[in-house]
């Protein structure tokens, strides 16, 4: 038996299963949800997908299949799907000290030294708790590398017979490779749509085909990444479970307009609302910006509109994890670079020149006082909104009717974040 055992978790159909959590009556029916805007399908059931809705397929393209399938759509709800991601990842730590949280519905566990378990009995167990706990379905696939672990999980899911836990490690030599000659070489863990085409012209069809080939070969054609992929294959580990998340380099906030925008009052409430979001982010990961970004643009698919678009980056004096100070610097930027006469479809910011907040150069006459009342007000705030919710504490300049803001036509309630829209029980 190899000596490491890496679990991958992963939730089904997350964005999905989510919405089921709280309407049961959404089980056994095709559902989507859709990206921002109600642009396209991110996420579908097996029904959906099994009526043969594509993932990133406009709703407009899917209306006719849906009255005629009653396919039930939904507006993405961020706030309900981080909450419940949450809530998954705090399971999960309990069952391993060794964990990577790889996406909002992805985690790795290192089960290495479990040996005393039945680490397929204990996939079971997982997902038993993370079902009574959560009401959410996950499938758990482990091998003696993380590219393994991914295959696993994909045969926990998609193949009944392993009853939503495939442990590669129990498996001969020979049942591994019967079972990769069956799957396609796409659904190797950093293949994807991109590299399987080429990949299938030079013959490779399966993972069986993959792991195969000469790994030194397969460098010189791709690069490093796909020799570090052919190794994990084979049992090799390369990739590294990573227990720290990464702290950002840069961090980006950006949404497409609702409705388009054509007034400079609007531009500045949405670039200030993306900077607060932004800003939040970087404090939470202790980090500092040295410069910020701002762009807008019109549609590039509107022929009848001329298009514009344009960007500005703006060096601040000092790194800075100051809301007020990022916001006063980006609507600088936003106005340089605004011209009257356009519709805008889009608005983002990014905050780059990241630093570790300890290794924070300060101005020339070091900390002052105003940087002093600058991290106690920010800190201030983000307490508040993190007890009373978001935007209970938030900058005018964001505006409060906000017709802009994306469409959410459809979205459910916030669960688990707004006491609001609490389910309640009628006795």
């Amino acid at each position: 038996m190899p000596h490491r055992a890496i679990a991958l978790i992963d939730v089904n159909n997350f964005y999905v299963s989510c919405e089921r959590v709280f309407n049961p009556k959404l089980e056994d029916r095709p559902v989507v949800v859709l990206s921002n805007n109600d642009g396209c399908a991110v996420a579908r059931s097996n029904e959906a997908k099994a009526l043969g809705v594509r993932m990133g397929q406009p709703w407009f393209q899917l209306k006719d299949l849906a009255r005629k399938h009653g396919i039930i759509a939904y507006s993405s709800n961020y706030a309900l799907y981080a909450d419940m991601s949450n809530r998954v990842m705090s399971i999960l730590s309990m069952f391993s000290p060794d964990q990577e949280i790889y996406s909002i519905d992805e985690c790795f566990l290192d089960l290495t030294g479990f040996g005393r378990f039945n680490l397929i009995d204990y996939g079971q167990q997982i997902r038993q708790r993370i079902k009574q706990w959560t009401g959410l379905p996950v499938c758990v696939g482990i091998g003696s590398t993380k590219t393994l672990a991914k295959l696993a999980n994909h045969m926990a899911k998609k193949i009944p017979g392993f009853k939503g836990v495939c442990n590669l490690n129990d498996l001969s030599r020979l049942q591994q490779e019967d079972w990769f000659s069956r799957i396609g070489v796409g659904e190797t863990w950093g293949v994807g749509r991109r590299l399987a085409p080429k990949l299938r012209d030079m013959g490779i069809k399966t993972v069986l085909d993959l792991k195969r080939s000469d790994p030194v070969q397969m460098r010189a054609y791709f690069s490093v990444v796909m020799e570090k992929m052919i190794r994990e294959i084979n049992g090799t580990s390369c990739i590294d479970l990573e227990e720290i998340q990464p702290t950002k380099k840069q961090i980006l906030s950006s949404r497409s307009f609702g409705i388009p925008v054509s007034d400079l009052a609007s531009l500045e409430e949405s670039v200030s609302l993306y900077i607060s979001r932004a800003a939040e982010k970087l404090r939470r990961q202790q980090s500092y910006a040295g410069m910020v970004y701002v762009f807008i643009r019109t549609s590039p698919f509107n022929p009848r509109k001329k298009y514009y678009a344009n960007g500005m980056a703006i060096p601040l004096p000092t790194h800075s994890d100051d809301t007020l100070l990022l916001v006063k610097a980006a609507l600088w930027g936003l106005r340089r670079i605004y011209r009257r006469g356009y519709f805008y479809q889009k608005a983002g910011v990014a905050l780059v020149d990241l630093a570790p907040r300890q290794y924070r150069q300060t101005g020339l006459f070091g900390t002052t006082v105003t940087d002093i009342r600058s991290g106690n007000l920010m800190r201030i705030i983000d307490q508040i909104n993190i007890r009373m919710g978001r935007d209970t504490l938030k900058l005018a300049s964001e505006g409060f009717r906000q017709p802009w803001k994306m469409k959410q036509g459809n979205k459910s309630p916030s669960y688990t974040t707004n006491w609001e829209e609490l389910l309640g029980v009628v006795s």
